[in-house]
């Protein structure tokens, strides 16, 4: 039966009355996970929701109506971004200027690309330091869901709260069975029923305020932020542009598969990743987050078989439309933390397994010495606390992973080079 499911190709125009509810499919595929993020960040959705949509027309624009993709909101920067609202002398505006500063390098890193080619960036990091530092991105993560889910005690969380541990526990059950039990397009969107059920739990245990439902309005306009620089806050977020990238051009091949058309070479790596560039950097300038594009999309695609870019820029119209509607903003700040909990503990985890499934698929041989040196080096920098001091500018996690990534692999490559290897082919 599924080999019988007609193909909807991506230049193919589809009729209204099947393109709208294919287009709110895709919207509510990706909502759960692109919502997530200024959630963990304390900002209002309603703004990324907005350049979400933005940034997805613009992609599409740019790349000729070629290349089938929704920009979601990226988990890379997730990290990055919580340790520069931490510092009393910063906050969010300054890691939206980080934001606006990764995506113009992003930008310019498509125009190298055009003109040389990826092969580079396989140099600068290996796949032995790229899927550690994948993995760090969830990894250094995971403390934050297990407090959401009250599962931590601190200065929030005193003691164990019953409720929040019921709701947590709900939440991630549904999100994990789901993801294997559940079939067709219900398996697509797993993590949007978990945050359904959880949420609904969540009320009927009396844990969700509706009075700021009930006191926002039916429109309001999204709450737009203007940056601020600093040295520190460009060189604690920068280095996560290079994790995008990678995963930019992993999901392209994917998705070349998927649609039978090599899109790497048409409409061309460097005009999609420019166009993620550009709008990671729009969306930095109004007060959103980094934009990427996501896997969710990838999976309801390889599902229904319609790759439509129609139907995607649909998607990015219907996103555009919810941005302005305050109730639906209002409710979505109304979920409760142990909710959030439950999912960013599967996701997180994902991520980092992510991470180790590059390592799989990059078939990286740990009988060479240089490989498990690599991995060792970034995983331990990445999680041991160290941290390098510049002045102001403090360097940790996965920030001073991937430099360190960036400098062995160099180095493994120089020697190479000099054939000095003891593991060399």
């Amino acid at each position: 039966m599924e080999k019988n499911k007609r193909i909807i190709q991506v230049d193919e125009r589809v009729p209204l009355a099947k393109g709208i509810p294919l287009s709110i499919q895709h919207t509510f595929a990706m909502f759960s996970a692109s919502v997530l993020v200024p959630y963990l960040l304390g900002i209002n959705a309603s703004i990324v929701l907005l350049m979400n949509g933005i940034g997805t027309l613009i992609f599409i624009f740019m790349t000729k109506g070629k290349a089938p993709a929704y920009l979601g909101s990226s988990f890379a920067f997730i990290s990055p971004a919580l340790l520069i609202i931490a510092n009393p002398n910063m906050g969010y505006e300054y890691a939206i200027g980080g934001f606006v500063v990764t995506g113009i390098v992003m930008t310019l890193i498509a125009i190298i690309i055009k003109f040389v080619g990826t092969k580079w960036i396989g140099i600068l990091l290996p796949p032995a330091a790229m899927g550690p530092i994948i993995a760090l991105i969830g990894l250094e993560l995971a403390g934050t869901a297990a407090q959401s889910g009250g599962l931590i005690l601190t200065d929030t969380y005193t003691s164990i709260n019953v409720d929040f541990v019921i709701v947590f526990l709900v939440t991630i059950t549904v999100a994990v069975f789901g993801q294997v039990l559940f079939r067709g397009f219900a398996a697509a969107i797993a993590i949007l029923i978990a945050i359904v059920v959880g949420y609904l739990t969540a009320s009927s245990l009396g844990i969700v305020d509706f009075s700021v439902v009930s006191n926002a309005p039916m429109f309001e306009v999204p709450n737009f932020l203007m940056p601020k620089f600093s040295v520190e806050a460009i060189l604690i977020t920068v280095p996560a542009a290079l994790v995008v990238i990678s995963e930019h051009i992993g999901h392209q091949v994917v998705t070349s598969e998927i649609v039978g058309r090599d899109l790497i070479k048409d409409p061309g790596l460097h005009r999609s990743l420019a166009a993620d560039g550009i709008s990671t950097t729009l969306s930095g300038f109004c007060g959103s987050v980094p934009t990427t594009t996501y896997g969710e999309n990838i999976g309801v695609m390889a599902i229904t078989k319609v790759y439509s870019v129609w139907v995607i820029g649909g998607a990015a119209v219907f996103s555009i439309i919810l941005a302005w509607i305050g109730k639906a903003s209002a409710l979505i700040n109304t979920i409760p933390a142990p909710v959030m909990g439950g999912i960013s503990f599967l996701l997180y985890g994902m991520i980092a397994a992510s991470g180790l499934r590059l390592l799989v698929d990059e078939k990286v041989d740990y009988s060479k010495a240089r490989n498990l040196a690599l991995s060792s080096v970034v995983f331990v920098t990445g999680l041991s606390g160290a941290f390098i001091q510049i002045g102001s500018v403090q360097l940790k996690g996965m920030a001073l992973a991937t430099i360190v990534g960036i400098a062995l692999g160099l180095i493994f490559f120089i020697i190479d080079k000099f054939g000095l290897a003891n593991d060399k082919e």
